[in-house]
């Protein structure tokens, strides 16, 4: 199989920049997830690699050879659409085996029924699509994406029109089937739990700039930016605006008029530079206990989210965090004075003005 790899590739429409100066590498076998808001040029992306759209500048190359001037039925490619794009008067068998009718293939009637016996649809083959539910149709269109053994897989949000159950089922059986294929395998989703489940690697793209490819849980442990920070974690991390200074040689920061203690020494950011203190609402404690370093506040509000409770609480200046626990661990409710802690090594600084993040804290799992 081939490695995917993108250079520099630009790509605009009039006044409007989707991809800017983007370069990726995807290996053979391996899943990487284009994940980032609406608008961020993540299908545009796939869609240059298909050959839908040529890009203004850079290179696209599958085993090495540039793909760029190459007609799409000659680069090597399986796609799958959110949408599913389906050949509504074929049914099921005949869309899965279109592709390879099209490259004059042999045995396809063996590979159609082997393919739909590994996604469990041989019972609809002769159905048309009107007759499938949704969750056929996204494996039938995956079938037809991956029946030809494509050097590059692109999948393009193919959960998205799926219910809550088949997609939890499928975040689990993706990984091991796009894997069995061994091709280079591009991912888009705006979920980022799915691109944690399914991906080896993430590629956050923001504004059409790759902001920070890694391995998952690096980038929920060590996001580049705020804006990163943000898009990973629900509830959303929490964010203080601070201005640490030395103490002993170490790192101190006030929220709310309370001293807390960083994991840091004073040589890893400038004292009393202006920065944003980011605490994820998981690593939050709650207690009625004053201890050292605890901050003050009251409790607002207290939601159920399935398995936890979100806590509102507010500090004396007004600020608000949020906080996120098993029920049982409660020890108060609404409207009620509480203390907030965190250990030193769940904060995360990021510089004021530019968002970046600041030092290295320890690595820790994804909640």
């Amino acid at each position: 199989m081939a490695r995917l790899e993108l250079k520099a590739v630009d790509k605009s429409f009039g006044a409007v920049s989707c991809a800017k100066g983007v370069s990726l590498t995807v290996e053979p076998g391996e899943i990487v997830a284009v994940f980032g808001p609406s608008g961020s040029g993540k299908t545009v992306l796939l869609r240059m690699i298909a050959g839908m759209f040529e890009p203004d500048d850079g290179d696209i190359l599958v085993g090495g050879r540039s793909i760029v001037d190459a007609p799409p039925e000659q680069r090597g490619i399986g796609m799958a659409f959110q949408n599913f794009a389906l050949f509504p008067h074929m049914s099921a068998r005949d869309n899965i085996a279109s592709g390879l009718r099209a490259t004059g293939a042999s045995d396809i009637a063996a590979k159609v029924t082997a393919m739909s016996r590994l996604l469990k649809i041989e019972h609809v083959l002769g159905h048309r699509p009107r007759e499938l539910s949704n969750g056929q149709k996204q494996r039938t269109a995956l079938a037809r994406a991956l029946i030809g053994n494509p050097e590059v897989l692109l999948l393009d949000d193919p959960l998205r029109n799926v219910d809550a159950k088949l997609r939890y089922e499928m975040r689990l059986e993706l990984p091991s089937l796009l894997r069995r294929s061994s091709a280079a395998a591009l991912y888009v989703t705006q979920d980022y739990r799915e691109a944690m489940a399914i991906a080896d690697r993430i590629a956050v793209l923001i504004n059409g700039r790759l902001v920070q490819v890694a391995r998952p849980e690096e980038i929920y442990a060590r996001p580049a930016s705020v804006a990163v920070a943000r898009l990973f974690g629900d509830p959303s991390i929490n964010l203080s605006e601070v201005s640490p200074v030395a103490d002993q040689g170490r790192l101190t920061a006030a929220i709310a008029g309370t001293e807390i203690m960083l994991d840091r020494n004073e040589r890893e950011t400038n004292t009393r530079q202006r920065c944003w203190l980011g605490v994820r609402p998981d690593d939050v404690v709650v207690t009625r206990q004053n201890s050292g370093g605890a901050i003050p506040a009251r409790v607002v509000a207290i939601t159920p989210m399935h398995e936890r409770a979100v806590l509102l609480l507010r500090f004396a200046d007004g600020s608000e965090w949020l906080a996120a626990m098993a029920p049982e661990a409660l020890e108060a409710g609404a409207d009620e004075e509480v203390f907030v802690q965190f250990a030193p090594e769940a904060a995360l600084l990021f510089d004021h003005a530019s968002g970046e993040r600041i030092g290295l804290p320890p690595r820790r799992q994804a909640a």
